[in-house]
């Protein structure tokens, strides 16, 4: 998009002919256009042009927008050739211009989608294990781009079925997934040579059209199931599952371990009543009982620490990293390494119930540009999370000059994209999706390396991806940051994120706070920009004095650009996290091709 075309003659328009030979067939073109010339440096000069196909207008008085893409996507219906052409209008002083034309092909099947059943298996296959293909689309249609490692049947009266599956050496790790078990039409599954640990489940069993499983060179222990073994001694089954160390192939294994069972289960017993007692016992003499919610952030990769460990881990408390509504952060070390201990105040009843769904959000979302979650602990009246320390503090501190240096333009720009990354994978990466409905400065954490990750998921919240709106009705946030609209859609959605992140975008050009005193008013950093740029059209207005000056300017005004179409009062002029981290991308490589040039 940082190339485009013009015709030889300023004053020709631009014409494309698609040759079309079949009047049956359906095209789709998708045509790209950016403005690469700095128009606000020549105030005299417009470019804008009319878009038609056969003479037709399908869009007048056309004007892109500087390094911004505008896509069109047209459906010509033609019984000849189709012409497309891009003519100036009367106004205009520039040629029109075009960066890419894409032009698809509509092609009709009259075979059905897969089996919704087995859609669903394959795809909780493809979560549970991150499996590292190009998985899009439809598995088994069309037949000529069926997802890699599978075999489908297919007959003209039913749905597609898969029947063979290959993940060999798929770097696949963890138990087996029940989502093998909704695969009910399957003959062959190698699963062969990867990490997988645990049983194999008796579901495995059940797979009745199951003709070849290979299983060798895995972590797998205990016993292969009497009935996996019996179809195989009969030959029904071609059964592998060699080199599992920890795996007993003989039908005796079976009838062994019920001896040993039995014996454990009593022993097993015994113990838990015991336990029990002891317990209870130790139950009684404490305040309040830990509310068993919270246990559901227990994670074979988490770590859950006692309040003694947390006691020692901040040496009893001694260094205050932070305060807020909830409670307090401390400094800490645990294996020598450094963590940010937040404990939740004992008089915060909202409180206990952000901690609960912070530990729950957290302990299912992992992105390089989300804070990490080293543990938790809760110890009757104590709760808290030990997180990574981050030892740059946060992006408000160093906007207000409480360090020594001030950030430049690039970092600024590479904090906002890091920012950005964290909040389009809890819009985007998680299901259910993710609002974090606190986006502020404040919630940007540094490294030693001044790279951003964002904080703070105490008010998050998870909504169903099969509602469209992803609303909560609960309205909370920081004053400044918090979009005007929620209070009269009564909820805060991934839109209501956008606003907020447009505020901090606002915050990282001027170095103002989000909200102002002047002249014994509340000032807004948006209307304060919208007002800066309306009396002077000039940029270097509104760009924080403190940075330093080695910037390019026009890359403010894409990102100013952004950040003013975050903060519309028109939802739907607001842009998607998508858009802002590919806007805020192109920005940084524009900042990074100056530096080197």
């Amino acid at each position: 998009m940082s190339t485009a075309m013009t015709p030889t003659n300023t004053t020709n328009p631009i014409a494309m002919t698609l040759e079309n030979s079949d009047p049956n067939v359906r095209y789709f073109a998708y045509v790209h256009f950016a403005e690469v010339e700095d128009l606000s440096l020549r105030p005299n000069q417009t470019r804008e042009f009319d878009i038609r196909i056969n003479g037709v207008t399908v869009h007048a008085a056309f004007s892109p927008k500087y390094l911004q893409t505008n896509t069109f996507v047209l459906n010509p219906e033609s019984q000849t050739d189709i012409v497309f052409s891009l003519v100036r209008t009367a106004k205009s002083t520039l040629p029109p211009i075009i960066n890419a034309l894409e032009i698809y092909i509509a092609n009709s099947f009259s075979q059905s989608l897969t089996n919704e059943e087995d859609v669903n298996a394959v795809t909780g296959v493809k979560t549970s294990y991150k499996v590292k293909r190009n998985w899009q689309g439809d598995p088994c249609m069309p037949n000529d781009y069926l997802w890699e490692g599978l075999n489908c049947s297919y007959d003209s009266l039913t749905p597609p079925r898969i029947t063979s599956l290959n993940l060999s050496s798929s770097g696949l790790t963890g138990l087996l997934s029940p989502s093998f078990s909704n695969l009910t039409m399957i003959q062959e599954l190698d699963l062969s040579n990867n990490g997988l640990t645990g049983e194999i489940p008796e579901f495995v069993s059940r797979l009745k059209f199951l003709r070849v499983l290979c299983l060798e060179k895995n972590k797998l222990t205990g016993s292969v199931p009497s009935e996996l073994l019996e179809r195989s001694k009969t030959g029904s089954l071609t059964l592998r599952v060699g080199e599992n160390q920890g795996l007993c192939t003989e039908i005796s294994c079976g009838k062994s371990n019920k001896k040993t069972l039995v014996i454990a289960l009593v022993a097993s017993l015994f113990i838990l009543l015991l336990l029990s007692g002891v317990f209870w016992k130790i139950k009684s003499r404490r305040k309040k009982s830990v509310n068993s919610a919270v246990v559901k952030a227990k994670s074979e990769n988490k770590l859950l620490f006692t309040y003694e460990d947390v006691v020692k881990m901040t040496n009893n408390f001694g260094r205050v990293l932070g305060r807020g509504g909830f409670g307090t952060v401390y400094h800490g070390y645990y294996n020598n390494i450094q963590v940010a201990v937040k404990l939740l105040s004992e008089t915060s009843a909202q409180g206990f119930k952000e901690f609960r769904s912070e530990v729950e959000v957290l302990v299912r979302v992992h992105h390089v540009n989300l804070t990490a979650l080293i543990g938790y602990f809760h110890e009757a009246d104590q709760m808290g999370l030990i997180y990574e320390f981050m030892a740059n503090g946060n992006m408000a501190d160093h906007l207000s000059g409480k360090y020594d240096h001030m950030l430049s333009w690039r970092q600024r720009l590479q904090i906002a994209l890091d920012a950005a990354q964290g909040l389009e994978y809890l819009h985007c990466g998680c299901k259910p999706a993710i609002v974090h409905r606190d986006v502020k400065t404040s919630n940007i954490l540094l490294n030693d390396k001044n790279r951003a990750k964002l904080a703070d998921f105490g008010l998050s919240r998870s909504f169903q991806t099969e509602s469209r709106s992803h609303v909560s009705t609960l309205v909370a946030g920081t004053p400044g940051y918090l979009d005007p609209l929620c209070f009269e859609t009564n909820g805060l959605n991934e839109k209501s994120d956008i606003y907020s992140f447009g505020v901090v975008l606002l915050e990282m050009i001027t170095g103002k706070t989000a909200i102002s005193e002047s002249q014994r008013k509340r000032v807004h950093v948006s209307d304060w920009v919208i007002s800066i740029l309306k009396s002077t059209n000039d940029v270097n207005n509104v760009i924080d004095s403190k940075m330093p000056k080695d910037f390019d300017a026009n890359s403010v005004w894409k990102v100013v650009e952004l950040a003013l179409a975050s903060v519309s009062q028109n939802v739907s002029e607001r842009p998607n996290m998508q858009q802002i981290v590919k806007g805020l991308n192109e920005c940084l490589q524009r900042e990074e091709c100056d530096k080197n040039y």
